[in-house]
Protein backbone atom coordinates (compact mmCIF):
# COMPACT_ATOMS: atom_id res chain seq x y z
CA UNK A 1 0.00 0.00 0.00
CA UNK A 2 1.34 3.45 -0.84
CA UNK A 3 1.68 6.03 1.88
CA UNK A 4 1.42 9.69 0.79
CA UNK A 5 4.06 11.52 2.77
CA UNK A 6 2.20 14.80 2.75
CA UNK A 7 -0.83 13.16 4.33
CA UNK A 8 0.76 9.95 5.57
CA UNK A 9 -2.19 7.88 6.69
CA UNK A 10 -0.65 6.07 9.68
CA UNK A 11 1.19 9.19 10.87
CA UNK A 12 -1.78 11.48 10.36
CA UNK A 13 -4.05 9.18 12.35
CA UNK A 14 -1.56 8.93 15.19
CA UNK A 15 -1.02 12.69 15.32
CA UNK A 16 -4.76 13.31 15.22
CA UNK A 17 -5.18 10.94 18.13
CA UNK A 18 -2.40 12.66 20.03
CA UNK A 19 -4.02 16.02 19.42
CA UNK A 20 -7.39 14.78 20.62
CA UNK A 21 -5.94 13.20 23.75
CA UNK A 22 -3.88 16.30 24.43
CA UNK A 23 -6.95 18.51 24.22
CA UNK A 24 -8.97 16.22 26.50
CA UNK A 25 -6.20 16.08 29.06
CA UNK A 26 -5.77 19.86 28.99
CA UNK A 27 -9.50 20.34 29.60
CA UNK A 28 -9.43 18.04 32.62
CA UNK A 29 -6.36 19.76 34.02
CA UNK A 30 -7.76 23.25 33.65
CA UNK A 31 -11.29 22.39 34.72
CA UNK A 32 -12.77 24.17 31.70
CA UNK A 33 -15.35 23.12 29.14
CA UNK A 34 -14.24 23.27 25.54
CA UNK A 35 -11.45 25.87 25.71
CA UNK A 36 -8.03 24.76 24.54
CA UNK A 37 -5.01 24.99 26.78
CA UNK A 38 -2.84 28.10 26.66
CA UNK A 39 0.51 26.54 25.91
CA UNK A 40 3.04 28.95 27.32
CA UNK A 41 6.71 28.72 26.31
CA UNK A 42 8.73 26.60 28.68
CA UNK A 43 10.77 28.66 31.13
CA UNK A 44 13.72 26.35 30.52
CA UNK A 45 14.61 24.18 27.58
CA UNK A 46 15.48 20.55 27.97
CA UNK A 47 18.03 19.37 25.41
CA UNK A 48 18.64 15.65 25.26
CA UNK A 49 21.34 14.03 23.17
CA UNK A 50 22.88 10.59 23.01
CA UNK A 51 25.95 9.00 21.56
CA UNK A 52 25.78 8.08 17.92
CA UNK A 53 25.75 4.50 16.80
CA UNK A 54 29.38 3.69 16.13
CA UNK A 55 28.63 2.46 12.62
CA UNK A 56 26.36 5.29 11.46
CA UNK A 57 27.74 8.46 13.04
CA UNK A 58 24.21 9.91 13.09
CA UNK A 59 23.59 11.98 16.21
CA UNK A 60 19.99 12.84 17.11
CA UNK A 61 19.02 15.35 19.80
CA UNK A 62 15.67 16.55 21.15
CA UNK A 63 14.61 19.75 22.87
CA UNK A 64 11.31 20.64 24.54
CA UNK A 65 10.59 24.15 23.32
CA UNK A 66 7.13 24.38 24.96
CA UNK A 67 5.49 22.00 27.42
CA UNK A 68 3.98 20.02 24.51
CA UNK A 69 6.24 20.79 21.52
CA UNK A 70 9.46 18.88 20.84
CA UNK A 71 12.12 20.01 18.37
CA UNK A 72 14.45 17.38 16.91
CA UNK A 73 17.82 17.99 15.25
CA UNK A 74 20.49 15.71 13.83
CA UNK A 75 23.87 15.65 12.18
CA UNK A 76 26.05 13.11 10.46
CA UNK A 77 25.07 10.11 8.38
CA UNK A 78 28.07 9.43 6.20
CA UNK A 79 28.48 9.58 2.44
CA UNK A 80 25.87 8.51 -0.05
CA UNK A 81 22.91 9.24 2.23
CA UNK A 82 19.71 9.84 0.23
CA UNK A 83 17.71 10.98 3.25
CA UNK A 84 16.46 10.11 6.72
CA UNK A 85 13.34 8.57 8.22
CA UNK A 86 12.28 10.07 11.55
CA UNK A 87 10.32 7.74 13.88
CA UNK A 88 8.78 7.99 17.34
CA UNK A 89 7.28 5.73 20.01
CA UNK A 90 5.99 5.97 23.57
CA UNK A 91 8.00 2.91 24.64
CA UNK A 92 11.71 2.54 23.92
CA UNK A 93 11.15 -0.97 22.56
CA UNK A 94 8.47 0.33 20.18
CA UNK A 95 6.49 -0.04 18.08
CA UNK A 96 7.85 3.03 16.26
CA UNK A 97 5.72 5.15 13.93
CA UNK A 98 7.14 7.08 10.97
CA UNK A 99 6.83 10.84 11.33
CA UNK A 100 8.39 11.82 8.02
CA UNK A 101 10.72 10.84 5.20
CA UNK A 102 13.14 13.75 4.80
CA UNK A 103 15.72 14.79 2.18
CA UNK A 104 19.35 14.98 3.30
CA UNK A 105 19.42 18.79 3.42
CA UNK A 106 16.77 18.79 6.19
CA UNK A 107 18.29 18.45 9.66
CA UNK A 108 15.44 19.45 11.99
CA UNK A 109 11.78 18.66 12.64
CA UNK A 110 9.14 19.90 15.10
CA UNK A 111 6.75 17.38 16.68
CA UNK A 112 3.93 19.61 17.98
CA UNK A 113 0.90 19.49 20.28
CA UNK A 114 1.80 16.31 22.12
CA UNK A 115 0.14 14.66 25.09
CA UNK A 116 1.26 16.32 28.34
CA UNK A 117 3.26 14.38 30.94
CA UNK A 118 4.18 11.68 28.42
CA UNK A 119 7.58 10.27 27.52
CA UNK A 120 8.43 10.07 23.81
CA UNK A 121 11.28 8.16 22.19
CA UNK A 122 12.79 9.17 18.85
CA UNK A 123 15.23 7.62 16.41
CA UNK A 124 16.43 8.33 12.89
CA UNK A 125 17.12 5.86 10.08
CA UNK A 126 19.25 6.50 7.03
CA UNK A 127 17.93 5.50 3.60
CA UNK A 128 19.93 5.17 0.40
CA UNK A 129 19.14 4.37 -3.20
CA UNK A 130 19.42 5.49 -6.83
CA UNK A 131 16.87 7.67 -8.61
CA UNK A 132 15.38 7.67 -12.08
CA UNK A 133 15.86 10.47 -14.56
CA UNK A 134 13.47 13.31 -13.68
CA UNK A 135 10.48 14.37 -15.74
CA UNK A 136 8.85 17.81 -15.78
CA UNK A 137 5.07 18.15 -15.67
CA UNK A 138 2.88 21.19 -16.37
CA UNK A 139 -0.74 20.66 -15.42
CA UNK A 140 -3.73 22.40 -17.01
CA UNK A 141 -4.77 25.64 -15.33
CA UNK A 142 -7.72 25.65 -12.97
CA UNK A 143 -9.33 23.03 -10.76
CA UNK A 144 -11.13 19.80 -11.50
CA UNK A 145 -14.09 19.98 -13.84
CA UNK A 146 -17.34 18.15 -13.16
CA UNK A 147 -16.32 15.59 -15.77
CA UNK A 148 -12.99 15.04 -14.00
CA UNK A 149 -14.67 14.57 -10.64
CA UNK A 150 -17.15 12.07 -12.05
CA UNK A 151 -14.60 10.10 -14.06
CA UNK A 152 -13.03 6.86 -12.90
CA UNK A 153 -9.89 7.18 -10.79
CA UNK A 154 -8.84 3.56 -11.22
CA UNK A 155 -5.38 4.83 -12.25
CA UNK A 156 -4.75 6.29 -8.79
CA UNK A 157 -3.86 3.25 -6.61
CA UNK A 158 -0.30 1.91 -6.59
CA UNK A 159 0.19 -1.21 -8.72
CA UNK A 160 2.70 -3.92 -9.51
CA UNK A 161 2.72 -4.54 -13.27
CA UNK A 162 4.81 -7.61 -14.22
CA UNK A 163 5.40 -6.08 -17.67
CA UNK A 164 7.50 -3.35 -16.06
CA UNK A 165 9.56 -5.59 -13.80
CA UNK A 166 12.85 -7.05 -14.97
CA UNK A 167 15.42 -9.27 -13.22
CA UNK A 168 16.81 -6.86 -10.68
CA UNK A 169 20.18 -6.09 -9.18
CA UNK A 170 21.04 -5.40 -5.52
CA UNK A 171 20.94 -1.71 -4.67
CA UNK A 172 24.14 -2.12 -2.69
CA UNK A 173 25.98 -2.63 -5.99
CA UNK A 174 27.38 0.72 -7.06
CA UNK A 175 25.07 2.43 -9.53
CA UNK A 176 22.72 -0.56 -9.78
CA UNK A 177 18.96 -0.81 -9.56
CA UNK A 178 17.86 2.70 -10.53
CA UNK A 179 14.31 2.78 -11.93
CA UNK A 180 14.18 3.36 -15.70
CA UNK A 181 11.53 4.39 -18.19
CA UNK A 182 9.98 6.86 -15.72
CA UNK A 183 6.95 8.53 -17.32
CA UNK A 184 4.27 10.97 -16.21
CA UNK A 185 0.80 11.03 -17.79
CA UNK A 186 -1.49 13.96 -16.97
CA UNK A 187 -4.95 12.60 -16.12
CA UNK A 188 -6.68 15.88 -15.23
CA UNK A 189 -5.99 19.32 -13.75
CA UNK A 190 -4.86 17.86 -10.41
CA UNK A 191 -3.91 14.30 -11.28
CA UNK A 192 -0.82 12.55 -12.67
CA UNK A 193 -0.13 8.86 -13.35
CA UNK A 194 3.50 7.78 -12.95
CA UNK A 195 4.95 4.54 -14.32
CA UNK A 196 8.47 3.09 -14.36
CA UNK A 197 10.45 -0.14 -14.71
CA UNK A 198 11.62 -1.77 -11.47
CA UNK A 199 15.28 -2.81 -11.82
CA UNK A 200 16.13 -3.48 -8.16
CA UNK A 201 16.08 -6.86 -6.43
CA UNK A 202 16.24 -5.87 -2.77
CA UNK A 203 14.47 -2.52 -2.37
CA UNK A 204 12.61 -1.72 0.85
CA UNK A 205 10.32 0.39 -1.30
CA UNK A 206 10.14 3.37 -3.64
CA UNK A 207 9.90 7.09 -3.00
CA UNK A 208 8.15 9.40 -5.43
CA UNK A 209 9.86 12.78 -5.09
CA UNK A 210 8.90 16.20 -6.42
CA UNK A 211 10.54 19.58 -6.87
CA UNK A 212 8.22 22.51 -7.45
CA UNK A 213 9.10 25.44 -9.66
CA UNK A 214 10.04 27.55 -6.63
CA UNK A 215 11.37 24.68 -4.50
CA UNK A 216 14.97 24.39 -3.33
CA UNK A 217 15.21 20.65 -3.91
CA UNK A 218 13.35 17.36 -4.30
CA UNK A 219 11.04 16.26 -1.47
CA UNK A 220 9.57 12.78 -0.89
CA UNK A 221 5.81 12.90 -1.50
CA UNK A 222 4.73 9.25 -1.64
CA UNK A 223 6.20 6.09 -0.08
CA UNK A 224 5.50 2.88 -1.99
CA UNK A 225 5.90 -0.82 -1.32
CA UNK A 226 8.59 -3.00 -2.95
CA UNK A 227 7.92 -4.08 -6.56
CA UNK A 228 5.45 -1.24 -7.19
CA UNK A 229 5.96 0.39 -10.60
CA UNK A 230 2.85 2.54 -11.06
CA UNK A 231 1.08 5.10 -8.90
CA UNK A 232 -1.21 8.08 -9.28
CA UNK A 233 -0.83 11.40 -7.47
CA UNK A 234 -3.39 14.07 -6.63
CA UNK A 235 -1.30 17.22 -6.68
CA UNK A 236 -1.16 20.29 -4.48
CA UNK A 237 -1.81 23.79 -5.86
CA UNK A 238 1.96 24.47 -5.74
CA UNK A 239 2.58 21.51 -8.04
CA UNK A 240 1.02 22.90 -11.22
CA UNK A 241 4.58 23.03 -12.53
CA UNK A 242 6.97 20.52 -10.98
CA UNK A 243 9.70 18.00 -11.67
CA UNK A 244 9.33 14.40 -10.46
CA UNK A 245 11.55 11.37 -10.04
CA UNK A 246 11.30 7.97 -8.35
CA UNK A 247 13.87 6.38 -6.04
CA UNK A 248 14.41 2.73 -5.15
CA UNK A 249 15.73 2.66 -1.59
CA UNK A 250 16.96 0.49 1.24
CA UNK A 251 17.28 1.36 4.91
CA UNK A 252 20.66 1.94 6.50
CA UNK A 253 22.04 2.71 9.91
CA UNK A 254 20.06 4.01 12.88
CA UNK A 255 20.90 6.91 15.13
CA UNK A 256 20.92 6.88 18.89
CA UNK A 257 17.51 6.84 20.61
CA UNK A 258 16.56 9.98 22.55
CA UNK A 259 13.81 10.32 25.13
CA UNK A 260 11.99 13.40 26.32
CA UNK A 261 8.99 13.89 28.60
CA UNK A 262 6.42 16.59 27.89
CA UNK A 263 5.31 18.97 30.62
CA UNK A 264 1.99 20.17 31.91
CA UNK A 265 -0.45 21.98 29.66
CA UNK A 266 -1.29 25.07 31.70
CA UNK A 267 -4.29 27.29 31.21
CA UNK A 268 -4.47 31.08 31.52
Amino acid sequence: MSVPVRIAAPTALVLALLLALSACSATRTNGEDGGGADRRPATARHPVAGKADAASGVVLSAERTTPTDIDLRWRGGGSGVSGHVLEFATEESGPYTVLQYLPPRVTSYRHPDLMPNTTFFYRLRVFRGPVSKPVSVTLPKGDLTAADENSSHDWLPARKDPKRTVPGRPLRSTGAGAPTGFKATVKHANGILFTWTDRASDEAGFLLESRTRTGSGYEPVVVLDPDVNSTGLITLPTEKEASYRVRAFTYGERSNVVRLTTGESTGP
